[in-house]
């Protein structure tokens, strides 16, 4: 059984849903060789990252930045994570007020010191909140635990 940990920050009722997508899709039933473990920012350790095979981290937007408890989980988990975990396929999305090009830097910026592998290109929804967003993260989901479990990542 492999395992996908999903880290996000959903602070809003948008950001949940948006969360929730994300997880309903990385649980879909016929995936059936996947755990799908899912956790606030401030729950997650390092040892969740570390026994993790994927993950999916979701985050807002902050003044042009990622959230503080996403950069939180980075503060804390990575020289505890830094060279146990090379090579880690991960994929991210940011609810973004603008246009998230900070934040994309930002987390692109850490996983690469991480040496984390990005799989899938980020999920950037930007602008005034809209249904569509739940459908890709939804796919988000999906697509990372259906590769996960065909051994494509």
């Amino acid at each position: 059984m492999k395992r996908l940990l999903i880290i996000a920050h959903a602070p809003s009722d948008n950001t949940q849903k948006m969360y929730q997508a994300v997880i309903s899709g990385a649980s879909d039933s016929r995936i059936e060789n996947v755990e799908v473990v899912s956790l606030s920012p401030l729950e997650t350790q390092p040892e969740h990252i570390n026994s993790a095979h994927a993950i999916i981290l979701g985050t807002t937007e902050n003044l042009g930045y990622m959230a503080g408890l996403m950069k939180d989980v980075f503060d804390r988990c990575y020289y505890p994570c830094l060279e146990k975990n090379e090579g880690l396929p991960f994929a991210f999305y940011v609810r973004a007020g603008h246009d998230g090009t900070g934040t994309r830097r930002a987390i692109e910026g850490i996983t690469t010191g991480m040496r984390w592998r990005l799989v899938q290109d980020p999920l950037i929804c930007k602008g005034d909140f809209q249904a569509a967003f739940l459908d890709q993260c939804e796919e988000l989901g999906m697509s990372m635990a259906a590769s996960l479990e065909a051994g494509i990542i």
